[in-house]
Order: C-alpha cells, then structure tokens, then sequence
C-alpha cells in the first residue's frame, strides 16, 4: 500500500509539474507572467475551428464581461457582468453625481472559475451587487478589467464599484473595497497591477484621475496620487484612460510607468512619488506600456504621437529631453502591441497590422488583415495570434515581411485578449471559455 502511495504521490506530482511547465508558467495577469503578452510556448495550435479535435474544451460563461481570463495551476478564472448593455436605470453619463432611481433587482458583478482539465465550473462567486450603477458605454462591460492571481489568492476590481481579494481554494472573500470612487462616464476598463505587497490600482475618470496603491493582504490603502498635471481642458471627457501600468526595472530603480490622457508618469511603486513625466497628448490611453531596448513604449490613443519610445532613466519632465522616437500612423487604439527584439509589432482597431523598426519608429511593413480589433495579440514561438471581433483568428509570422501563417475562426466574437496554459490557448470569446491545444 505505501508503494502504492507513493507511486500516486510521484505520478500526480510529475504531471502536474509537466503539465505546468510543458509550455508557459502561470499566466497571473493581462497580458500575461511579464505583462508584454509574450509566451514561452512551444507548441501552441496554429490551425483550429468550430468542431475541430483541438478543441479541448468549451464552456458558456453567460453575461457579459470583456475581462480576459487567468491561470493558475488548474484554474482558470474570468470576471462576469449582467448580460445587458446597460440596465434601464443606469446613470446617464452626462450626470456626475445624481443617480438614477435604484435598479432592482441590482446588477450582478461575479467571478467564474473553471477546472483547467474539463472546463467544468469549480465556483461561481457573487462579488457584488450594485444598486445605483453609473452609465456604461454599449461597447464596454460592467466587468472589462482583468484580474491577478497568485497562490492561493486572488484580486478582483471592477473600478468603483469594488475590488476584491477571494481565497482560490474556498473561494471566500478575504476583503473588499467599495469607497473607491470616480465617474468612470464610460465605464472602467484598467487593470490591476501587483508587486511586492501592493496592489496597483488606476482611476482616471471624468470627475478625478489619480493611482492608487493597497495592501495585497489587507486592502488597507498605502498611498493615493492625484495625477495633477495641466489637461489643457476643463472637459472631464479629454482626461479619461483605461490603460493598465507596469512595473519595470532600470538599474536599482524601480518605475511603475502608468499612462494616461495627455501624459504618463513614472512613479516611485513603494511611494508613489512621481519619478519623471513625459506629455504625449491623446485621450483614452488602453494599451499597457512596454519595455525593453533600453526605451519604455507608450502608447498614448490618439494623436500625432500616440506612439513614442522614452528612455526611463530621467527625473522631472523628460518630454523635450528623452523622447527618441514618435509614430503617429496606424497606431490601435485599444489593442496593445508586441514587443519582440527590436522589432514592435500591432494590429489597429480596423484590421491593419504593421511591424515597426523598435529602435527608430520606422514602418518596416504594413498589411490590412482586415475585421476590428479590441483584443490585445499574443506571441509564442515566432508566432503572433491576433483576436478579432468578427470570431476571425490570424496568425501571422513574427519577421520583416508580411506572412499570413493561418486564418481560423470561431463563434462569437472577442474583446478579451488570449491566455496561455501550457501548450494550451485559453480564449474568451462574448459568450464562451475555449481551452484549445494540439491533440498528438
């Protein structure tokens, strides 16, 4: 009997580790382990559809919810919102502190786990209800921003209307905070961001704009910073952003770069004392920064410098001073980009991708794939995975040419960007949680 046991203990323990490292690790938040979109993958299907043996799994989450889903060991969790594009007495936008009468029954704002193996569902947690929703643009959700997870732990934010922190295992809510408050006028859309013990929260709405910093374990607040810089405009509409910030390295110093209308700004993450700040112009910045080459790359929305690359070693205002290079063609809009070496790839909102030179800006190639685009690529071995909103998926072959390496498609449509498990895809389309791997 003890060898028995033993065996089981070595077996389980050996595909689990295989089953975990055969591709990426635990893919924790957007865009992925190092926030770029990038996967160590090797074996990632390139050829798939509706019906094919490389389907694995299919599971309907029904609501609606842009959130893209995360991973952990056997987990995979998405947020989920009410199934409408706004409820009939939700908000108006133009409307900063009068609601509406409340709406009964209320909105529901939930989180759905899904066994990595079956797709079953392990949990389906009510997170909040809200009573009094503000308004909410028919293109997004109540419920676009992506969570973190770690083990054994995992956050949750829906802007103001709450965030979250939920035992992985129970799934019991360890704490929450429902006291942080902006009009988002459109509804909120950025993303959580840990490191060390804090949790990195964005609020740039209407009314006030400013990023925060909570206790991961507690929810306590440890610092709040107004953006407090000059928006040339007394139009809450031109300071709002959806963007999700990072946190990168330079030295032994240590940057959360956060982007947001008009400028972005480094700060301190253990203070949030602003660091450096370069102005861009723009208005609903979406896309997560990227890093590397030496230079952090902005993408800033809108504008004839919605794209620059800045080198992250300045003090104060750096706009004039470490500006290398500024793009203001086929930039997206909501879609963040790829890094990969010195070559920065995209596809923009309305199907046309391009790689540019990362060093310079140069336009090195461009294509029109064609449909819309709202979610952000994925890279895995020379490889790039584009999701559209009419179900298409390309493929194009990361390089100094153009290659369309494949065109699948499935039902539905999608605004969340791609997961990876192993040598699994994980994809959320409007209605379903696809698990999509090469059957040997």
């Amino acid at each position: 009997m003890r060898v028995l046991v033993t065996l089981l203990i070595v077996f389980s323990t050996t595909f689990s580790a295989a089953f975990s490292h055969a591709g990426e690790e635990n893919w924790n938040q957007f865009r992925g382990p190092r926030g770029d979109g990038t996967s160590r993958a090797k074996g990632l299907p390139l050829a798939f559809g509706e019906g094919s043996k490389e389907i694995v799994w299919k599971t309907e989450v029904a609501g609606r919810a842009w959130s893209s889903p995360v991973v952990w060991g056997r987990q995979v969790w998405v947020t989920n919102g009410p199934d409408v594009q706004n409820p009939p007495s939700a908000t108006d936008r133009n409307s900063l502190v009068k609601f509406d009468q409340p709406l009964d029954p209320p909105i529901r704002l939930s989180a759905v786990c899904l066994d990595l193996e079956t797709g079953k569902v392990l949990h389906d947690i009510l997170l909040f209800e809200i009573d009094q929703p503000q308004y909410t643009h028919p293109t997004n959700s109540y419920a676009s921003c992506t969570p973190w997870i770690e083990e054994g732990r995992i956050w949750f934010h829906f802007g103001s209307y709450g965030t979250a922190c939920v035992d992985t295992k129970t799934g019991k809510k360890i704490w929450e905070r429902r006291d942080i408050r902006c009009h988002h006028w459109r509804g909120p859309g950025s993303s959580p961001v840990m490191h060390g013990e804090n949790l990195f929260l964005t609020f740039d709405g209407y009314d006030q704009q400013f990023v925060m910093a909570l206790d991961k374990n507690t929810g306590k607040t440890v610092w709040r910073r107004d953006r407090g810089i000059d928006y040339g405009s007394d139009n809450g509409d031109r300071k709002k952003a959806y963007s999700t910030p990072r946190v990168i390295t330079v030295g032994k110093r240590e940057l959360l770069i956060s982007p947001f209308a008009m400028a972005t700004i480094a700060y301190a993450p253990e203070t949030g004392e602003p660091v450096w700040t370069v102005y861009h112009g723009g208005m609903n910045a979406a896309a997560k920064p990227l890093y590397g080459n030496g230079l952090v790359y902005i993408s800033a929305g809108s504008g004839p410098n919605a794209l620059i690359a800045v080198k992250p070693d300045g003090q104060g205002d750096v706009t004039d001073r470490k500006v290398v290079w500024r793009q203001g063609k086929l930039i997206p809009k909501r879609p963040s980009q790829i890094l990969v070496g010195n070559r920065y790839y995209m596809m923009n909102d309305d199907g046309i991708a391009a790689c540019l030179n990362a060093l310079t800006g140069e336009i090195i190639w461009k294509a029109r794939v064609g449909g819309r685009y709202w979610s952000s690529p994925l890279y895995a071995n020379g490889y790039i995975y584009f999701l559209s909103q009419d179900g298409e998926i390309p493929i194009i072959r990361a390089g100094d040419q153009y290659e369309l390496v494949a065109r699948n498609e499935l039902d539905g449509f999608f605004n969340a960007s791609p997961a990876v498990a192993g040598n699994s895809l994980i994809l959320r389309s409007a209605t379903h949680v696809y698990r999509i791997e090469n059957q040997h």
